[in-house]
């Protein structure tokens, strides 16, 4: 037979009155932590951007191919040095190696004043044609190329000079970056220089326009600071502009040298023994 078993009230109370007292004296219960893994919103750091290189300008482009040009050059050389902004570089260049030891024996033929001056700045050693009439290699720039290797050169104003001294060269090599490059000889629209007397050089000027009539040239005679560009050769410089590029090179250039009081133009044909090209892409070189 079952039993029921009672508890007084009076024993009720002492027991909770216990389990409270020994309840205040346990150290308070942590949180219990989620068996589910709370995730963290991932963090970002900032990072710029490495910058791309910077792009090379003309003049990096004119040190580039100037560089690969006096890897032509071999101590004992008897040398043509060129006029204009990229010749400069190469003169630089060479003045670095002689200082330097990596080139000895070297003598140049400079083709212009100022670059005489910059290449004796420099301790380059220096002659003339009349002391070296056959050199070994110049390395000059030029105004225009076309798919030939045939030249424009002479905006500098050196044309006669730099005609000589290339002429009188085994090889010559020209140094320039991509803008130069032309379909035809003309085409660039800027000038092609004619060297004349400073007698009568109006009459030569017209002569020269009408000459080219057909390419509806324009001759200019070259200003420097709203006077007559005077040239180391105390001449004048007649510039020539065609709208279309010019047809013929070879019979243009023996029409204006058969034209009298015309010293040179600057038409430079068959002369070209290598043209070093620098680019956005790298550098290139052309030979015939």
């Amino acid at each position: 037979m079952a039993t029921l078993s009672f508890i007084s009230s009076s024993s009720l109370r002492h027991s909770n009155a216990s389990s409270a007292a020994g309840a205040s004296l346990m150290p308070p219960r942590q949180p219990q932590r989620s068996s589910l893994s709370v995730r963290r919103a991932p963090t970002f750091r900032a990072f710029s951007a490495p910058s791309p290189p910077p792009a090379l300008t003309q003049d990096d482009l004119k040190k580039l191919a100037a560089d690969k040009a006096v890897d032509y050059v071999k101590s004992g050389m008897v040398l043509g040095l060129g006029t204009g902004s990229t010749a400069a570089f190469v003169v630089a260049k060479l003045g670095e190696l002689i200082s330097s030891g990596q080139l000895t024996d070297i003598v140049g033929v400079p083709t212009s004043k100022r670059t005489q001056e910059q290449a004796a700045s420099l301790n380059i050693p220096l002659s003339t044609l009349d002391d070296h009439p056959k050199l070994d290699l110049a390395i000059d720039g030029a105004d225009e190329v076309d798919p030939n290797l045939d030249l424009v050169k002479g905006r500098g104003g050196a044309l006669l000079r730099e005609k000589m001294v290339e002429a009188a060269s085994d090889k010559f090599v020209v140094v320039v970056d991509d803008t130069k490059l032309v379909s035809g000889l003309g085409g660039s629209g800027l000038a092609m220089p004619v060297e004349v007397v400073q007698f009568c050089w109006k009459y030569n000027l017209l002569r020269l326009q009408e000459m080219f009539r057909e390419l509806d040239c324009e001759a200019k005679l070259r200003l420097d600071g709203g006077k007559p560009y005077v040239t180391d050769n105390s001449n004048y410089i007649v510039d020539l502009y065609f709208k279309t590029p010019i047809k013929d090179s070879r019979a243009a250039g023996k029409e204006i040298s058969a034209l009298e009081g015309v010293v040179e133009h600057g038409l430079f044909l068959d002369m070209a023994t290598a043209v070093i090209i620098a680019g956005k892409e790298g550098v290139s070189v052309k030979s015939k």
